[in-house]
């Protein structure tokens, strides 16, 4: 169920299974559509952000960290990947 409250607020019910129904004017402001994900963002206030998911997919994710001049060798990704989770685990 939805009920307008103003032209900057909506409210919805939330469904005994946890789930909410965003207003058509939430969707279209997020240029989100069936299927699409959203992201909840807590801030340190107490606010909660919805927002477009930056990254809903992994391939969407491609070209996201940037490109290499070449590839590497696989047996150097995994030597980095190594270094990397000891740097973790000891500091």
């Amino acid at each position: 169920m939805l009920q307008t409250i103003s032209s900057k607020q909506s409210v919805s019910t939330i469904s005994s299974k946890g789930q909410i129904t965003l207003p058509v004017a939430v969707r279209r402001h997020l240029g989100v559509d069936i299927n699409d994900k959203v992201a909840f963002m807590i801030e340190p206030n107490g606010k909660v952000q919805v927002a477009q998911a930056k990254y809903p997919t992994i391939a969407s994710l491609s070209g996201a960290a940037g490109k290499l001049k070449q590839p590497l060798p696989w047996k150097q990704v995994l030597k980095i990947a190594r270094e990397d989770r000891l740097k973790e685990k000891y500091g």
